[in-house]
């Protein structure tokens, strides 16, 4: 009985025996080294500056969309008659400057005092003949002496008010003074200053594509409301794909940044690689003692690696990294 236990202790022994050595050096005939990882994007998430009622969602998840197309656009109905407003005041602000740069007299308030001046002149000229008509006849001991001065205070009277409507005229081609110009020339810069920032406020209750991508996910619909900042969507640009795997430490000093590895999934091309834009600095899991090889093996570092040639991988789907040969180009 003890003999029949010893030989089958012997027997399973060689096999084990036999098994671990096929599986040492078999294994070497499976081809390189794989490490297990998945697709992982890094989302853009769009939201508006400030909050309000989406009017209209242009796009749906799956959507592949081109920079500048709209995704959304929010109620502006009180951005708009902030624009028209601050449109009204500029208009205003100008006419106001234009009225103190011209004269303070309209044209046709002008063409009256040139009538007013034309017969004041006339007045003048024959207040001038009798002044020196009663002058002669003083001299000549005809008239009186209370004639010529009242000849004399006419023509002075008749001067006098020839001066007052020059002057009038004068002052009605006079503009504004210089500091009420000045003035009203800030007051346009304001308004026009005030129109810039209402059109911005309007423009951007419209969002639109940073970049070529595909939409992801969209949280929002239309006729729901949202906060400022808070995202209606999410959009993953090809450039935002990475390929996330983990490596043992015993492998981690054969990979480097910039290396090119390739990528095995179900389904996928032949022929895919990604390149090395990662390296984790610290493990991912660190056992509660180091010190003997067993648990070193234990720790394995995070990597990633951006696809090449412009590779479209769904997010999550998993992958097999493997180390390409020193030759293979980048």
């Amino acid at each position: 009985m003890t003999r029949r236990i010893l030989a089958a202790l012997a027997l399973l022994a060689a096999l084990a025996a036999a098994g671990a050595a096929f599986w040492h050096y078999g294994r070497r005939d499976e081809g390189p080294e794989r490490f297990q990882g998945y697709v992982e994007g890094y989302l853009v998430f769009m939201a508006p500056e400030e909050g309000g009622r989406i009017d209209s969602l242009a796009v749906r998840e799956g959507d592949t969309v081109e920079a500048g197309r709209v995704l959304f656009e929010l109620d502006s109905s009180l951005q708009e008659a902030q624009r028209r407003e601050a449109e009204a005041r500029r208009e205003q602000a100008k006419a106001q400057l234009s009225n103190l740069q011209s004269s303070l007299q309209r044209p046709e308030q002008i063409a009256v005092l040139r009538a007013q001046e034309e017969r004041a002149r006339a007045q003048l000229d024959l207040s001038q003949a009798e002044l020196d008509r009663q002058q002669a006849l003083y001299a000549r001991g005809i008239a009186a002496k209370a004639q010529f001065d009242q000849a004399r205070t006419a023509f002075e009277r008749d001067r006098a008010a020839l001066q007052e409507v020059q002057r009038q005229i004068q002052a009605g081609q006079i503009a504004a003074r210089s500091a009420e110009i000045e003035a009203a020339r800030a007051a346009v810069e304001v308004a026009e200053a005030a129109l810039r920032q209402a059109e911005t406020r309007l423009a951007k209750r419209r969002v639109a594509a940073p970049e070529r991508a595909q939409v992801e996910d969209v949280y929002f619909r239309a006729g729901e409301t949202v906060n400022a900042g808070q995202p209606v969507l999410a959009l993953l640009p090809p450039a935002n794909r990475r390929i996330r795997f983990y490596v043992p430490e015993r492998s981690l000093h054969a990979f480097a940044l910039g290396q090119v590895v390739g990528l095995s999934c179900d389904g996928c091309a032949a022929s895919l690689k990604a390149r090395v834009s990662f390296m984790s600095g610290e493990a991912e899991y660190t056992p509660p003692v180091i010190f003997s090889e067993q648990e070193r093996a234990k720790l394995v570092f995070r990597l990633e690696a951006q696809p090449l040639d412009g590779a479209s991988l769904p997010i999550g789907l998993p992958v097999s990294v493997v180390r390409l040969p020193a030759e293979t180009p980048p």
